[in-house]
């Protein structure tokens, strides 16, 4: 059977229109995301936690494509408190697009701004909590999809709902996995409710794959040494992809005009560590949907977010 010609940026189809938010759009894949939806034509926020950092992205795209249409907005996904300030300050009829690309990967032990481990409460309760509290501009859009950036790593979580906040023992590999699974099992449960409420929502996860950015050198990694900086960026030079190629699945899904909700776009090589976008329906967590309302239950108490969604006549989420 003849095989299909790589997907390649060029496909994406036209996105004037479109109102898109990019969490941590400053660097890596979240750039390359934000910057590709703008030189089609949607207007994009770039949602970041850095003020400065977040200026000089926004400069050098407009330097990269211009005339796209572009804003930066600050959310730091470590407070609870900012995280509401951003969906408070919301001035738009509606948003199509939330990509929820910003995490942070292997740090040190830290604690968030509300007593939460730093990955657990980074990379998933604040996207829990800042994707509930846009929930309602999301569904004033026609179309609206949500993508939330996994990992290929999640595949190798021991997931422990008793442990998710690092009370018993911390081992950064573990919690970063772990906090990766979190956001599959929250985009494919919130497909789930979507569908039990009769809405229009599409929610998608992605892994990027090995991919060349600044998450294991910057922010809480910085400081880790000289040492451990200059290995880590040997080692990411010359066994990572490039970053547009890591962007690629994020941007498939949210893009694809036939996506269905629900789907899991991976690089179709070995590992998913690299390839092209794939939509990967045989994997595990994804049918586990006792775990996934368990954790969107402990999710909802920990961030005090309650998802507000109508259940259809006939239909029980379990």
């Amino acid at each position: 059977m003849r095989k299909s010609p790589p997907w390649t940026l060029h496909a994406m189809p036209d996105q004037a229109g479109r109102v898109a938010v990019v969490t941590g759009a400053n660097s890596g894949i979240g750039f390359i995301t934000a910057r590709e939806l703008a030189r089609l034509g949607a207007h994009v926020v770039l949602a970041c936690r850095d003020p400065e950092r977040g200026q000089a992205a926004l400069t050098r795209m407009r330097g990269e494509v211009p005339g796209v249409h572009l804003e930066l907005r600050r959310v730091d996904l470590g407070s609870l408190t900012s995280i509401r300030e951003f969906a408070a300050g919301w001035d738009r009829d509606r948003l199509d697009l939330l990509v929820n690309n910003a995490g942070v990967a292997m740090v040190p032990y830290a604690l968030t701004a509300d007593g939460f481990e730093s990955q657990f409460g980074v990379n998933h309760l604040g996207t829990f909590a800042l994707t509930g509290l846009l929930l309602p501009h999301l569904l004033a859009a026609p179309e609206p999809r949500v993508v939330t950036v996994s990992s290929e790593g999640q595949r190798f979580a021991r997931f422990d709902l008793e442990n998710l906040n690092a009370e018993r023992r911390y081992r950064t590999a573990f919690a970063y996995v772990q906090s990766k699974r979190a956001n599959l099992y929250f985009a494919t449960e919130l497909q789930r409710r979507a569908d039990a409420a009769g809405l229009k929502l599409r929610s998608m996860a992605v892994a990027p794959g090995l991919t060349r950015t600044n998450v294991l050198t910057g922010g809480a990694n910085s400081g880790r040494g000289r040492l451990y900086t200059t290995l880590t960026r040997l080692l990411v030079r010359a066994a990572f992809r490039p970053t547009p190629e890591g962007a690629k699945t994020s941007l498939y899904a949210a893009t694809v005009p036939d996506l269905p909700g629900g789907s899991y776009i991976v690089p179709d090589g070995p590992l998913q560590l690299r390839g092209e976008p794939t939509r990967r329906a045989r994997e595990r967590a994804m049918r586990d949907t006792d775990t996934a309302t368990r954790l969107w239950q402990l999710s909802e108490r920990l961030t005090g977010v309650t998802y507000d969604l109508p259940v259809t006549t006939g239909t029980r989420l379990r």
